[in-house]
């Protein structure tokens, strides 16, 4: 019987569900206070607009005479006091920041006859004859870990056996991404080219003469008094840095359209040494460029996606390690490519660290900021083994746009950040299918939350970029309606596949 009686205990211990009383509380505690903070000043107001309506129902007729005769004896006073607040009110009015609305982007879909599968990549790079047999096995290795799928396309050049790199192609490449954003984005908004104002145009590796931007103005037949912008060397955070020279432009120029594009160029920067750190960016970079279109105009509200709240840069330049950490160089034959450092992960986080910092008190709600405080003081005060308290970003945005530079990088951001697995599937599904775009991967991650019908109105997006030199850059938008793909969105041939499962 005892043994019996000790089965039957054993079962029940087994079956029983586990406690869960104690995380639901917390859970609970922790809702309770966000909202508590949250709300705290509309709660204090409540009882005080309370007070007020009641005083106030208690006047009578004699009471409001009264008070329109002190008004009356007083009309100097409440004339000069009109006068200070009207005046107050227009240069409020007139000084502040204007607001940045987007009506529309579009995201260059490369045609299927330049897209690379893993075996083709691997037998073109052996065919090449510039690698050996242990570059070769590196790139394998690094293929199979990137995260990228069978999709992700590469110049013309470089399907060319020998792969045929020159200025032409280089030229080509350029105006085959930048020409096909731009077609679609005026194709969407009706705008017409002679209509944008400001044009910004960032491109890391490629900076020819005349420039890139010279080369859309001359395209489309731009006005002669526009003001163009042409960014180089920035890396793949630049579409940040082009979004907030855009904006800073805005706010100078009334009523006008500019228009950002962001891109990279393939054809003149592919490796073809042996240095292994030279080899990586071969793997990962792939053709994509998008094409923004931004405005000033209060009336463009209403047709706009999306309004600009923050944008926050963070530099490190300044220390040795960062500034080379992505650095274009040639290898000891002779031979030009972009070395990535194995620091590059630290220094990444360490910019978005500093990145956050800033960024945090303008986005967060004040109950993660008081957290984040009171946490910070007692690790000072009292214990230095307090672990800090980390910001639940969760609560600030609904949408991420983690730049798609690598799986290490997404991995890294959705640890340090604790987002959810959701959270960062726009990322890794536009690395799995067009690669590592740099600057323009964001605009791809966009197009993904859309063409999955995520977007609402109100929901924050949190644009973050890395890039060399070595720069942090986000940028924070706030959807003004249920946003729905425009034509022609780069997904919307293959959207219901997505998201596939990753050998992760």
């Amino acid at each position: 019987m005892n043994g019996e009686e000790n089965n039957r205990v054993q079962i029940r211990q087994r079956t029983r569900l586990p406690d869960f009383l104690q995380s639901v509380n917390l859970k609970y505690v922790k809702l309770g206070y966000h909202y508590l903070i949250s709300h705290l000043l509309t709660l204090c107001l409540i009882p005080l607009m309370s007070v007020i309506v009641v005083e106030a129902s208690r006047l009578s007729l004699d009471d409001v005479h009264q008070l329109w005769l002190q008004l009356q004896y007083n009309l100097v006073s409440f004339i000069v006091f009109s006068v200070v607040l009207v005046f107050g009110s227009t240069v409020y009015i007139m000084t502040r920041p204007r607001s940045v609305y987007l009506l529309d982007y579009s995201c260059y879909l490369p045609p299927s006859h330049l897209k690379v599968k893993y075996q083709q990549f691997m037998e073109h790079s052996e065919l090449t004859g510039d690698f050996d047999e242990s570059s070769l096995e590196f790139q394998r290795k690094i293929l199979e870990r990137s995260g990228l799928g069978e999709e992700t396309c590469v110049p013309e050049a470089m399907h060319y056996l020998p792969p045929r790199p020159s200025m032409a192609a280089a030229r080509q490449e350029a105006e085959q991404v930048m020409f096909g954003a731009l077609d679609k984005l005026f194709a969407n908004t009706n705008v017409k080219p002679r209509d944008i104002g400001i044009l910004v145009v960032n491109c890391s590796l490629f900076n020819p003469t005349p420039s890139l931007s010279a080369m859309i103005i001359n395209k489309y037949k731009l006005r002669g008094n526009i003001r163009s912008f042409n960014l180089g060397g920035m890396g793949c955070s630049a579409g940040v840095i082009a979004i907030d020279l855009a904006k800073d432009m805005l706010q100078v120029h009334r009523n006008s359209y500019a228009v950002v594009v962001s891109t990279e160029n393939i054809t003149q920067n592919w490796y073809f040494g042996n240095k292994k750190s030279m080899l990586i960016p071969n793997c990962l970079f792939r053709v994509g460029g998008a094409a923004v279109l931004l405005s000033n105009r209060s009336v463009d509200r209403r047709c706009s996606k999306y309004k600009l709240v923050h944008v926050v840069r963070t530099h490190c330049g300044a220390n040795d390690k960062a500034f080379k950490c992505v650095y274009q160089e040639q290898d000891d034959n002779g031979k030009t490519g972009v070395s990535l450092s194995k620091d590059l992960m630290a220094i990444a986080g360490g910019a978005l660290k500093t990145n956050i910092t800033t960024l945090g008190p303008l986005v967060l709600p004040i109950s993660e900021q008081i957290l984040f405080f009171v946490t910070l003081v007692a690790k000072k005060l009292f214990n230095a083994k307090i672990k800090p308290y980390i910001p639940d970003f969760k609560l600030a945005f609904d949408h991420f746009c983690i730049h798609a530079g690598g799986r290490a990088v997404i991995d890294e951001l959705e640890k340090n950040l604790q987002l959810l697995p959701v959270h960062a599937e726009a990322s890794r599904m536009t690395l799995h299918r067009f690669g590592n775009t740099s600057s323009s991967s964001i605009w791809y991650e966009l197009a993904y939350t859309e063409a999955k019908g995520r977007m609402r109105k109100g929901n924050r997006v949190w644009q973050i970029a890395f890039g060399s030199g070595f720069k942090c850059n986000s940028a924070v938008w706030v959807a003004l309606r249920n946003v729905k793909p425009s034509p022609n969105n780069p997904w919307e041939d293959c959207i219901h596949r997505y998201p596939v499962q990753l050998n992760l």
